[in-house]
């Protein structure tokens, strides 16, 4: 990896992690149940001038170096030498740019649809948009580590206040998960921490010369964390009973960028820490990641709660970016890199589709829906893009991803492409199964036959997304340029051996 840092002249990764923290903080202080408007345009302006301050780092960012951009560096903790270190490559700039714009359209979701402790709804997602975004800028290991168990804290209250019936049991297998997979990740950095003379620097540890065993027990360690926080197969079972119970807003965030910390993590840290172990154990890696994309995928189509299908495709989706990370190879990687920001946006969309529905109808069941076109014509045909794009539709971004990854996958081994390549035909499956089931045919009772169409703020939210998710099928360059040569850089890293 670069080692190399281009210093910043303005504090715009501070700007861009402390914007909607402070607004969020303002917002639960401000904001009063009996004003709600003031409260959710408060939320909204904190929302927007936080995406508005992540845009220069597109803006100023050079896509022909591989050194961490926009760097921001100062003491902290001095006894242990710990720094406020923050930067970004192509890989994580879109990532910042992703969470920032789903926190617009989270906001503008529960608009209407949250109406009690609106401040404190609002301003939680506000203060989880920050820190998220601290994940993805630090350069310092203590700093990321504080960042990335920080977010559980905001999502461990939106699930267990705004959730639904077993709300309380769904946060509490969210957080317990979550917590008891990154205490073994926290000793690995303490090990990295003394290797590397004291120092927390992400960039020094990627350097450091280790051992095989101790690069096995570092993959090992740090995977326990990441593998939940994907989640991959089997230690995934904590993500459907967490999407079912959580509050729209809470589906999309979930979904759209929490899951995205872990993949991200092992970018950052498993292959250019430990590339011997990277390399030794991607038969595992593979594995998992197949068995995520084929077996979850035949688990989604017997679904009969529509938030649980599409939270068992993101399991699916997912085993394709851990699968395109392990095949070390430039298709592959930045496969794996586009299908999460796709992820973000579809599955983002979808929940707010089943967001939709279920504030008219109050069921999420498939079985109560049918006909719905008739009704919602607007709105069925936003909810059948989507469900293309999550099967994989050629000209929208669900298709660029996992194409990329799939060839990626055949170059590394025919079979291994050819097992991957199911995917497609099972997202096809599942997503064509509950589209016929929920917007086609006859209008299925009373219930379905009352609904009233989308209104502008759900047209205008489903447009914006559907903009997204086009324009990335249609014309992906923009986004594989930016991450090209970060990307490079890190595959010709993970190919010298450390040992």
């Amino acid at each position: 990896m670069a080692s190399e840092m281009v210093q910043s002249s303005f504090p715009w990764l501070t700007l861009a992690i402390f914007v909607p923290i402070v607004f969020g903080l303002v917002t639960m202080l401000l904001g009063r149940d009996d004003n709600p408007g003031f409260t959710r345009k408060l939320a909204m302006i904190g929302a927007v001038i936080g995406f508005l301050v992540t845009l220069p780092l597109y803006a100023g960012f050079d896509p022909a170096t591989a050194d961490m951009q926009f760097v921001e560096n100062a003491l902290w903790i001095a006894p242990i030498s710990v720094y406020y270190h923050l930067g970004i490559d192509g890989i994580s700039v879109w990532f910042i740019l992703l969470t920032a714009f789903i926190t617009i359209i989270v906001v503008a979701a529960g608009w209407e649809v949250i109406t009690s402790r609106v401040a404190q709804y609002m301003g939680a997602f506000l203060i989880l948009s920050g820190l998220m975004i601290g994940v993805f800028a630090a350069l310092d290991g203590l700093l990321f580590y504080i960042f990335f168990e920080a977010t559980l804290i905001p999502m461990y209250i939106i699930i267990g206040v705004w959730g639904g019936q077993d709300r309380v049991y769904a946060a509490f297998k969210f957080f317990l998960y979550t917590l008891l997979g990154s205490l073994l990740t926290l000793v690995a950095f303490i090990y990295l921490w003394f290797s590397a003379g004291g120092s927390f620097d992400i960039a020094t540890w990627h350097q450091l010369p280790l051992g095989y065993t101790p690069q096995v027990l570092i993959f090992l360690a740090l995977l326990m964390a990441f593998a939940v926080k994907v989640p991959m197969w089997p230690v995934h079972t904590w993500l459907p009973d967490a999407h079912v119970q959580a509050p729209t807003g809470g589906s999309i965030v979930l979904a759209a960028i929490m899951l995205k910390l872990g993949a991200y993590g092992f970018l950052r840290f498993s292959l250019p820490i430990a590339p011997d172990a990277s390399h030794s154990l991607s038969w595992l890696m593979i594995t998992l990641s197949l068995i995520a994309v084929i077996y979850i995928g035949l688990v989604a189509i017997v679904q009969g709660d529509m938030k649980k299908l599409v939270a068992y495709s993101s399991v699916a989706h997912m085993g394709f970016v851990t699968l395109g990370f392990f095949i070390f190879n430039t298709a592959g990687v930045e496969g794996a890199i586009v299908q999460m920001i796709s992820h973000g946006f579809v599955s983002g969309a979808m929940f707010f589709c089943i967001g939709v529905l279920y504030d008219r109808m109050h069921t999420r069941e498939i079985s109560h829906y049918g006909g719905v076109i008739n009704v919602m014509p607007r709105f069925t045909a936003y909810a059948v893009l989507f469900a293309m794009a999550n099967s994989g539709l050629p000209a929208t971004s669900g298709f660029v991803g996992e194409f990329m990854v799939i060839l990626g996958a055949v170059e590394y081994n025919f079979w291994i492409g050819l097992l991957a390549a199911t995917s497609l035909i099972l997202g096809a499956a599942y997503s064509l199964w509950m589209v016929k089931r929920v917007f086609f045919g006859e209008v299925a009772n009373d219930h379905v036959r009352e609904l009233t169409d989308v209104n502008t703020r759900e047209f205008a939210i489903l447009g914006v997304m559907a903009i997204a998710v086009l324009f990335m099928g249609v014309y992906p360059k923009p986004f594989t340029d930016l991450m090209h040569v970060s990307v490079q850089a890190l595959l010709d890293h993970v190919a010298i051996s450390k040992l």
